[in-house]
């Protein structure tokens, strides 16, 4: 049984940010120093965890009020296909409901 806790903070593990991407094989995580730089200075950074086990991150680049993108967004490959991804986007929704244009480009 999953028992997902959403977490808005910045401050976080770089280790386990970085392994979850290289676990998604995505290349950011071949550059480690601009991808925490890039998740600190986003308007919001989600992360997903299942006990104490990290399974989620995404980030949302904003105006603050008319348009936001969402550019990454990663499931630990073991927990994708079980709602996690779904759980994060509705609160993205939430905290960015009323925006003109929410965008999904991961």
């Amino acid at each position: 049984m999953l028992n997902i806790e959403l977490r808005l903070d910045k401050e976080f593990d770089s280790d386990l940010v970085i392994d979850l991407y290289k676990l998604n094989n995505w290349s950011s995580a071949e550059k480690p120093d601009k991808l925490i730089k890039a998740l600190k200075n986003s308007d919001t950074l989600i992360l997903a965890f299942n006990g104490e086990k990290m399974v989620g991150v995404a980030y949302a680049i904003s105006d603050g009020h008319l348009v936001v993108y969402y550019p990454h967004m990663l499931i630990h490959p073991d927990f994708q296909g079980k709602g996690i991804g779904t759980i994060m986007m509705k609160r993205f929704q939430e905290i960015y409901k009323g925006f003109h244009m929410q965008m999904l480009v991961a």
